[in-house]
């Protein structure tokens, strides 16, 4: 359900911009005014800043499969990277790795899930559906069902938390009244019942890894402010909570969907534990040469 505060420009409509105007920089940081400073400031989008910290074994192993499959469907790239070099070419090798974890499909669930999430604005909005699939269809209403408590408040708006300089866009602000996670797991010292406005995102996805990444995630959209790009204003969220926020997850062509409490407490935590990571990271001169004899001691000094 729908109540209102939604931009045509990002729910509606057959009018949506062709591109977004957000300034961004060429590393695709989104460019933010900050008063007091000359120029806009790039901030670091949210995805980033908290991917500091993820367990990337299994991503990188998954890349390394994409791209073997890839190799079988595209000879002619592998004959390419054949004559280039590790080291001189590593542009041109990356650019052919990229190319052939696309001909593997790596991308096509991202494609699909991009699509839904299109698709469920127009049940947040009570909208009949643009021409689509039947599965599209039997995962709108998987979707809608599970929703059907949640009243969407905001959408798809630019957050920025100033104090970390981080920019990113929640999927939804949904207003819920009823049974919180201590209904569920009784005894934990968690909430019975929650009524206020949360943090909601939409994983089209496998939901095996990356559950503290999503409370991070949303952690951050909790404690930020929208930004108007066009006005360079802030302004508050809604009254959020900035203890619990929920995943849908709608696996595209499963037609099921499923909610679930995320903890934004422990999110929040390890989002310190990523500002210090990066802090950390941003050390110079901790390697110093090492020169031998650099300093002769003076012998005739007593003990020596």
């Amino acid at each position: 359900m729908t109540a209102g505060l939604m931009k045509p420009s990002q729910l509606g409509s057959t009018d949506r911009p062709v591109e977004d105007k957000q300034p961004r920089d060429r590393w695709d940081r989104p460019l933010i005014y900050v008063p007091d400073k000359p120029k806009l400031v790039p901030y670091t989008r949210c995805t980033t800043f908290i991917d500091v910290i993820e367990d990337k074994t299994n991503l990188t192993k998954w890349n390394k499969r994409m791209v073997l499959v890839g190799a079988t469907k595209a000879p002619r790239l592998v004959n390419e990277a054949a004559v280039l070099d590790p080291v001189d070419d590593k542009k041109k090798l990356d650019k052919l790795a990229e190319e052939l974890v696309t001909v593997a499909g790596a991308h096509v669930k991202r494609e699909k899930g991009s699509h839904l999430h299109d698709l469920s604005e127009y049940v947040d909005r009570g909208e009949p559906l643009p021409p689509c699939t039947e599965a599209d269809l039997a995962d709108m209403a998987a979707y809608k069902a599970a929703t059907v408590d949640l009243t969407v408040v905001d959408a798809e708006r630019l957050v920025v938390v100033d104090e970390i300089k981080v920019a990113g866009t929640p999927d939804r602000v949904s207003f819920y009244d009823g049974p919180g996670p201590g209904a569920v797991c009784p005894g934990m010292g968690w909430p019975e019942w929650i009524c206020g406005n949360l943090i909601t995102d939409l994983k089209t996805g496998s939901m095996e890894y990356g559950e503290l990444k999503m409370a991070m995630q949303l952690s951050v959209y909790s404690r930020g402010m929208f930004y108007d790009w066009k006005t360079q204003t802030r302004t508050p969220l809604p009254d959020v909570n900035q203890e619990w926020g929920l995943i849908i997850n709608l696996p595209a062509g499963s037609a099921k969907c499923e909610i679930h409490w995320i903890n934004l407490s422990e999110g929040w935590k390890a989002v310190q534990v990523a500002r210090e990571v990066r802090e950390a990271r941003r050390k110079k001169k901790i390697l110093v040469p090492f020169q031998p004899g650099a300093r002769t001691p003076d012998l005739a000094e007593p003990g020596v």
